[in-house]
């Protein structure tokens, strides 16, 4: 055997490092390219690398796994060990209740629509297992999202459920469906935690909102706004970020609305950026594991939704849980199909959506 000689974290090293450190008593075959052998310590394990061997990491050391062992999930074009979030809690749960939608909005980051079935609705029986097991993980909030929820037939059972376990928040666009189930709306804020409505106005320019929405939409979400807040419920809004917008004359254009309905002058408003439709290829940073250690610390990397949330979505009959909410469209954040199993899981940041995490702090989460 040729003497081991030390190597720098770089290089292939530097690439390697984040390929071997994989799973519980993870084996991987590496058949070299240098000769002799090679000797690395990553953060996480001290690696021997030997030409055409076999390689065996340390069990006790890994208590974490990946579910995908792909080069391209790893590592990223250019080589480098990809970014990654380690799950540190499950303080959210979000419920996808189908990609059903009564509009059909050409922006929609799920492509939702009135016929389109890419995402199943959920029915209670499918959501009451996962509820129970969310518990058992200390879940704080359950929130539910579309398409639009109120077009799911089981929401108000859902919520029902939900609401006697936790705190719950709904994401709408608060138009026709909303509308049609208030008085059943209604009666879910008598009980004993919280529901909270996320209402879209995309624009406080009502013509630029219809434009998006279609006619008569901004009308019907601020109607519903208000026949919220009159019921008791916590309200906040999504709106849209533009490019080369004064964000404090945007949100003030917003509290003028707010002021003239009646609505509370401290309601919430959650910007987002543009986030794509379902399975566009858009071409951006690739995140590596040196981006989140110098543009971000501890604190700020436990605050990436991947990091204390998980998504429930159901396909093709069989209801997974996924990494989080903006990645439904790639099957490489499918963490299986039970919760427990889910938080074992490393999330690599590949998916284009991760980027505007790391650059914008895009996130769905309401705290």
């Amino acid at each position: 055997m040729n003497k081991k000689s030390p190597l720098e974290f770089s290089d292939i090293a530097k690439c390697i490092s984040g390929l071997f450190c994989v799973a519980l008593e993870a084996s991987i075959d590496y058949p070299g390219n240098n000769e002799g052998d090679i000797q690395t310590v990553s953060p996480h394990n001290r690696i021997t690398i030997s030409k055409g061997t076999q390689l065996v990491l340390n069990p006790e050391i890994q208590a974490w796994q990946y579910h995908i062992k792909r080069h391209d999930w790893l590592v990223t074009p250019e080589g480098n060990p990809r970014g990654y979030i380690q799950p540190h809690s499950l303080r959210e749960l979000w419920f996808h209740t189908g990609t059903r939608c009564n509009l059909g909005c050409w922006f929609c980051l799920e492509g939702a629509g009135p016929q389109v079935e890419r995402l199943e609705s959920l029915t209670f029986e499918d959501v009451r297992p996962l509820i129970d097991e969310a518990m058992a993980l200390g879940v704080e909030q359950f929130c539910f999202t579309g398409g639009e929820p109120f077009v799911n037939h089981d929401i108000i059972a859902i919520l029902e459920y939900a609401l006697k376990n936790r705190p719950c928040l709904v994401l709408t666009n608060g138009t026709r469906p909303l509308r049609e189930r208030m008085e059943e709306v209604r009666r879910l804020a008598g009980l004993s935690n919280k529901l909270r409505f996320r209402v879209s106005l995309d624009h406080p320019d009502r013509e630029r909102h219809d434009e998006g929405r279609g006619h008569g939409s901004f009308a019907l979400a601020l109607e519903s706004l208000i026949e919220l807040r009159r019921a008791g419920f916590e309200l906040s809004i999504a709106r849209h970020i533009t490019p080369d917008e004064n964000a404090a004359e945007v949100n003030k254009q917003y509290r003028s609305i707010f002021r003239q309905t009646g609505l509370p002058l401290d309601t919430n408003i959650i910007p987002f950026p543009q986030l794509h439709r379902p399975f566009d290829r858009i071409e951006t940073p690739h995140i590596t594991e040196n981006c989140m250690t110098t543009y971000k610390d501890e604190t700020t990397r436990r605050e990436f939704m991947c990091a204390y949330s998980k998504m429930v979505v159901k396909r093709e009959g069989k209801v997974k849980v996924y990494a989080c909410t903006l990645v439904d469209d790639d099957p490489d954040y499918d963490l299986g199909t039970t919760l427990h199993e889910s938080m074992k899981f490393r999330i690599m940041l590949k998916h284009h959506r991760c980027y505007a995490c790391f650059a914008a702090g895009a996130c769905c989460s309401e705290n």
